[in-house]
């Protein structure tokens, strides 16, 4: 495959899983019918983003893997012959639950799945209420299209996260987002933390030579606590290129289907007039491992 053909669904969520559901169907529908051999969808885009407050309850929309979702999300991918990396809240024992991505094969089949290892904790995204850091590593899932370095939103501003998957032979960086801003923010504070979180992901490209792939969620979802002030998401889903370059973006306040195509060999291009991976100092960089550098 000397092409690859992206989709990426941004959309609003409600308290509706079921309309949550068929929303994100109907983007992966729009996408493969413009071409998408791969369709990536939103963090936690079945329902509205619970972590704004810490409630008990919220684990109620935990589900199994397989499960519910797996099994609709295979249908779909093995009818429309395309991978799809979906996102849910994974129930993995009885008071264990992870932020997962899982990625469906064509066959409809699960190829792998990512679970979130970068757990904030602010004002809210109380993530670490409700998710068990991940166990799973930086490992990139094999499939029909290629090898996917599948991270979760709060993974996308690590340097680390994105170098060990390229490490591992990922050929493209995907990050499924749930981020935005809190209403009371200026104008130009809002401006300085999307520019911000769109920088850090293009240095990624860059720094590794690879696509990123990001898709975030948009709308404002009302905080379960009256007192608190909700979130409004800020969409800008975007495809940069293997030298940080903008291909596609969204816009901050519309749902969007976008389709781009890759060309596959563009990375090694890359790579070889910009050969990061060549001169790391490897045998310089024990301090890395550790959380500072005292003195």
């Amino acid at each position: 495959m000397k092409e690859l053909t992206i989709g990426l669904v941004q959309q609003t969520c409600s308290a509706d899983r079921q309309g949550n559901l068929d929303k994100s169907i109907h983007g992966i529908r729009q996408a493969a019918a413009r071409g998408a051999q791969l369709v990536v969808l939103q963090e936690l885009h079945a329902s509205l983003y619970f972590c704004q407050t810490e409630d008990t309850d919220g684990f109620d929309l935990a589900e199994p893997i397989p499960g519910p979702s797996t099994e609709l999300f295979g249908l779909i991918a093995r009818e429309l012959n395309i991978v799809i990396v979906t996102s849910l809240f994974e129930r993995r024992a009885p008071g264990l639950y992870h932020n997962t991505a899982v990625v469906i094969e064509k066959d409809g089949s699960i190829a792998g799945r990512y679970r979130k290892m970068h757990i904030p904790d602010d004002p809210g995204y109380h993530e670490k209420f409700y998710f068990t850091p991940g166990d799973l590593g930086f490992t990139p899932i094999s499939t029909s299209v290629g090898k996917l370095g599948v991270l979760v939103c709060w993974d996308q501003w690590y340097p680390e996260a994105a170098r060990l998957m390229a490490m591992a032979g990922a050929e493209l960086l995907i990050y499924p987002t749930a981020i935005g801003w809190d209403p009371r923010d200026d104008e130009a504070e809002q401006q300085r933390q999307l520019g911000a979180w769109i920088t850090i992901q293009r240095a990624h490209a860059v720094a590794n030579g690879l696509p990123v792939v990001a898709v975030n969620r948009i709308g404002f979802e009302a905080s379960p606590d009256p007192r608190g002030p909700g979130s409004l998401f800020w969409g800008n889903s975007f495809i940069a290129g293997s030298q940080g370059e903008i291909l596609a973006q969204a816009c901050a306040d519309c749902e969007e289907v976008m389709v781009v195509t890759l060309d596959r060999r563009r990375s090694e291009q890359v790579r070889r007039i910009w050969p990061f991976l060549r001169d790391r100092r490897i045998d310089n960089y024990q301090g890395l491992v550790k959380r500072f550098l005292d003195e």
